[in-house]
């Protein structure tokens, strides 16, 4: 016979009721109460239906979270610190890959309504305004994560891109570099836009023109990476710094210059944008951009709490997460002759 609540309840020497409120995280119920009710429940391998529980409280506990890749690091972390948050408040997330098709995209978030999610993350293609404001019109909660949507209704969380670029231009720059290429994305994403405006900015501050022949856009992709810096090396303009600021393409642009023998910073200072655990690894460490992945995450889980628990309503304000440049050895000064 399946176990049922009341026997939790019974083996943790407490009322059903009790044993309800521990497993659904209740602030009303002690610490000790609640250890010894989910011990209760794991030894007698207890599992809620979650289906029964939605339909009496109008909650299925289930939260989506909706992302373009899992080549983004940045990604990485948002993924594992919306699990642990949506964990610790008795919820489980549901995660799903769209690779930025718009489309799939608008299906994925169709889904998530009919499977009555309360909430739902989303870093997408910055074109599903319409299936997130049809979320929002069934009472369910939205956040737009690093992208923004035109026409979205929901509340989005961005990174400072554009000063996070703005800085790691004017630090080349600082160094003495002049000719410092481009590698960035669409200008469909938000990132795209805002870190070619950072870099243009930059240059332009110290009067330095932009050079369309050593700047590269194109799709989130390790292949575009390994195309773009192949085209810049193979070009008759030269550059003595680069910029990699679509992230998905670092990882098509060290291995490219490796392969290619390219001295780095000897030959080629680079910055990239969006850390992770390996540049500072990589030979030399990769001076980055860090966009603040934990505390993104961190701060459109907040703000979906308390859409999901009534305390706010989404308004289409939109918050900003600073960036901020970490030097490491990938970087040096221009000296005379080089």
């Amino acid at each position: 016979m399946a176990v049922t609540l009341v026997d939790v309840a019974a083996a943790a020497g407490v009322s059903r009721s009790t044993a309800s409120r521990a497993l659904s995280g209740s602030s009303l119920i002690s610490p000790e109460t609640r250890a010894a009710v989910e011990k209760a429940a794991r030894s007698l391998g207890y599992r809620p239906n979650r289906a029964a529980s939605a339909l009496r409280s109008n909650r299925s506990h289930l939260l989506g979270l909706v992302m373009n890749n899992l080549i983004n690091a940045t990604f990485h972390t948002i993924a594992e610190v919306v699990q642990k948050r949506a964990s610790a408040e008795g919820f489980q997330v549901l995660l799903c890959i769209t690779d930025a098709d718009p489309a799939r995209e608008n299906d994925v978030l169709a889904m998530l309504g009919e499977h009555g999610v309360d909430g739902t993350i989303v870093i997408g293609s910055g074109r599903s305004a319409p299936a997130s404001n049809a979320l929002l019109s069934q009472g369910r909660a939205v956040v737009n994560l690093i992208r923004s949507v035109p026409g979205s209704k929901a509340t989005t969380v961005l990174a400072d891109d554009l000063d996070g670029a703005r800085d790691a231009t004017a630090h080349l720059v600082a160094l003495g570099h002049r000719r410092i290429g481009y590698i960035g994305g669409t200008a469909d994403a938000t990132s795209g836009r805002e870190r070619y405006a950072g870099y243009c900015a930059a240059l332009t501050d110290a009067g330095i023109e932009v050079d369309d022949a050593i700047v590269r856009k194109g799709p989130f992709t390790t292949e575009f990476g390994a195309e773009a810096v192949n085209s810049l090396l193979d070009g008759t303009e030269t550059m003595t710094a680069l910029y990699a600021a679509n992230h998905e393409a670092v990882f098509g642009i060290l291995p490219t210059l490796a392969s290619r023998g390219v001295s780095v910073p000897g030959e080629l200072s680079l910055i990239c944008h969006e850390d992770m655990p390996w540049l500072a690894l990589w030979q030399p460490a990769i001076t980055v951009v860090d966009n603040g992945a934990a505390q993104l995450a961190n701060l459109a889980v907040d703000l979906l709490f308390q859409q999901i628990n009534g305390a706010a309503e989404p308004d289409g304000r939109t918050y900003r997460i600073g960036a901020r440049l970490v030097e490491r050895a990938s970087c040096a000064a221009m000296t005379n002759g080089t």
